[in-house]
């Protein structure tokens, strides 16, 4: 594939999670986490964007969004689970983005707060209609989504290199 070809990031933050008495690596989803987690699925599925490769957190509850989520989607992308995605900052993100391979053109992230919501912010240099509007009201709740695209090479990514396109939370 070119690298003049528009690629895609979708951010994914994690449905909502329970707090039993485990570590926080290790929370499960709650009931709604586990409702919302399909519905975002469908969503996802909705927005017509195959995915290539989906990029997951090793937590407990962003591997479970994922379980649920994909089930939705007419055909599962590869899925790398990386534990750098959980607690990790913009940049730290963004550092993770950079090495994908080029042949890639579409790529899902699922991961935590306050990570997504500030890379969202980060990459968007520009949005389309009222879309940074809407995450401005609704921030980045639990099973929220964004979607970016930019044209050039994954080391392309970087601060203002995106534009923000679509979002989606599940009370919208």
């Amino acid at each position: 594939m070119s690298v003049a070809e528009p690629r895609r990031i979708i951010l994914f933050r994690h449905a909502k999670a329970d707090w039993p008495q485990v570590t926080d690596h290790e929370r499960p989803l709650a009931d709604r986490g586990r409702k919302d987690a399909a519905e975002a699925g469908r969503r996802l599925a909705d927005t017509g964007v195959p995915i290539d490769q989906a990029l997951c957190s090793t937590s407990a509850r962003t591997r479970e969004t994922w379980k649920l989520a994909v089930q939705e989607f007419p055909q599962r992308p590869k899925t790398v689970y990386e534990e750098r995605i959980y607690e990790a900052s913009p940049g730290e993100l963004i550092a993770v983005l950079n090495e994908t391979p080029d042949d890639l053109r579409n790529v899902l992230v699922i991961g935590h707060n306050p990570g997504m919501e500030a890379l969202a912010e980060i990459l968007a240099g520009s949005a389309e209609d009222d879309v940074r509007e809407r995450v401005g009201r609704r921030g980045f709740p639990t099973a929220a989504f964004a979607v970016l695209t930019f044209t050039g090479s994954w080391k392309d990514v970087e601060p203002g290199a995106a534009s923000l396109v679509d979002y989606w939370a599940p009370t919208d």
